[in-house]
């Protein structure tokens, strides 16, 4: 048995895939543009914690790196008026402080 887990993907960038070739290869998540590329870091990390699967969430944290986005989620799920739903916004608040 091995009880040794590779952690380098929850704190590195990963160089292959940029966030908007990412986005490209979910459209259901980004079903209001054709345009990928002019999609924003902070839109496609509120899509994909919104509405993605955890294996999409996993990708992501692998793509930026989770520190990248925690930064993200708490500036956005910090204001007032948030897009993240009650549940994920909890969900997500315990996840990166436990993990960043």
């Amino acid at each position: 048995m091995n009880f040794f887990v590779d952690i380098s993907s929850f704190f590195c960038y990963n160089p292959y895939m940029n966030i908007n070739e990412f986005a490209q290869k979910k459209p259901y998540l980004f079903w209001y543009t054709k345009d990928f590329q002019s999609l924003s870091e902070e839109s496609i990390v509120e899509a994909i914690l919104n509405f993605g699967s955890w294996s999409d969430t996993q990708e992501l944290i692998k793509i930026l790196g989770i520190k990248r986005v925690a930064e993200i989620f708490r500036k956005k799920s910090g204001v007032k008026r948030s897009n993240y739903r009650p549940e994920i916004k909890n969900y997500f608040e315990l996840y990166f402080k436990k993990y960043v």
